[in-house]
């Protein structure tokens, strides 16, 4: 009569599989896998062509060596797994690779562990197991296979990381492509658009993001490129902002400051991003307010102005040079009532109320201005580069420095 086989007596009912279970269970092992595959097989039909195809041998060893190391284990607790975890690991990547969830290996692995159960319960009855001994068997079993579940998910997100990682890595070439320019050949960017599914839009919108980044790429709208690791962090979104896009885009942003850009023709793309950080640069010198989300489309007159500050030097030494010999203090009040009197064209009572003085202040200081500017005053083009550069001075509070 076969000898029963009982558990330790160690107080839990689920302890550990008695080591003897092993030799009982080792000679089941080839019809086993046999039976297991016959049957993952056939629910699993995708499994059948590959058990089929060149890399069939491999899956049929990591199905033996997923069995044959339970087994072990039982014999020895600390016996050695690194072959079953590297073909549980192989498993899970090349699930990733044929572009599968982990759904079916798992069932798989599920549906193995009852057909080795459905065997042991058979040879239990032949040996007499104890249920005690059968309900310690298939909470070892199921346990086991939790381990080859989570062996074979490390290699699936693996192989998804790396995936991920390559297409950040082209779309963010692909934002650098369409930053460049025209010089670019449009191949390069059709070839890229292919490769990451982007399609190539006839306008865009560039947005600055100001740092520290605190912005989850994740939360953008999906054909948004974005490069948030450039020392100057950007985003490109396709066509122009309507109040959807708007309003993902600003969830997008929160706790974080940007600079909206103008929606130009995709060739133009680095027009919209340079403007978008020039008005970056007025903020941080206190030229634009600085508020968590700014759009260049409401600056557009400051960004003509400050466009080239050195520029703008050599334009005002020019118009402004009749009051470069006069003391500071009068040259800051003669153009300040210069400045209003070009912007308003007013009366002087009006323009005595903006700057806070009696008219006949107004009246004395334009009889000097008049005077000093001379024709400077009444030729329209000289009129219009002198207001155009004192704007620029009081937008960039350069008003009141002395003129080199």
């Amino acid at each position: 009569m076969p000898r029963v086989v009982q558990p330790l007596d160690t107080g839990d009912p689920l302890g550990p599989l008695p080591q003897e279970f092993a030799a009982i269970m080792r000679p089941e092992l080839p019809s086993l896998i046999k039976e297991i595959g016959m049957e993952v097989t056939r629910a699993y039909p995708e499994y059948a062509r590959l058990l089929n195809g060149p890399n069939g041998k491999s899956i049929r060893m990591g199905v033996e060596q997923s069995l044959s190391s339970f087994v072990d284990l039982v014999a020895e607790p600390t016996a050695p797994t690194v072959l079953r975890d590297d073909m549980c690991r192989r498993f899970g990547r090349f699930e990733a690779y044929e572009g599968r969830s982990m759904d079916a290996l798992q069932g798989a692995y599920r549906l193995g562990a009852r057909i080795a159960l459905r065997r042991a319960k058979k040879v239990g009855r032949s040996h007499h197991f104890s249920p005690t001994l059968m309900l310690t068997f298939a909470d070892a079993l199921f346990a086991y296979v939790d381990e080859l579940e989570a062996l074979s998910r490390e290699g699936y997100l693996e192989v998804q990381a790396q995936s991920d990682q390559r297409g950040e890595a082209m779309r963010r070439r692909l934002l650098h492509l369409v930053l460049a320019g025209r010089p670019v050949p449009r191949t390069a960017i059709a070839e890229l658009c292919e490769q990451t599914g982007w399609a190539l839009p006839e306008q865009v919108t560039l947005v600055a993001v100001r740092t520290p980044v605190g912005v989850d790429p994740a939360d953008l709208p999906r054909d948004a490129l974005v490069d948030l690791g450039d020392p100057q962090p950007h985003i490109l979104l396709p066509g122009p902002l309507d109040a959807t896009r708007r309003e993902a885009l600003d969830r997008a942003l929160t706790g974080t400051r940007a600079v909206i850009g103008l929606t130009v023709p995709t060739a133009d793309a680095a027009d919209s991003i340079r403007w978008a950080r020039r008005v970056v640069e007025l903020i941080d010198s206190g030229v634009v307010e600085d508020l968590p989300v700014v759009r260049c489309e409401d600056h557009l007159t400051t960004l003509w102005l400050l466009t080239d500050p050195a520029l703008l030097d050599q334009l005002a030494e020019r118009e402004l040079a009749p009051v470069a010999g006069i003391s500071a203090t009068r040259r800051e009040r003669l153009l300040e009532t210069l400045r209003i009197w070009l912007e308003t064209r007013g009366t002087a009572a009006q323009m005595g109320e903006l700057l806070d003085v009696h008219p006949q202040t107004v009246r004395y200081r334009m009889r000097g201005l008049e005077g000093i500017f001379g024709d400077q005053l009444t030729d329209p083009e000289a009129r219009f580069a002198t207001e155009a550069v004192l704007r620029a001075l009081r937008l960039r509070g350069r008003t009141a420095q002395p003129l080199s």
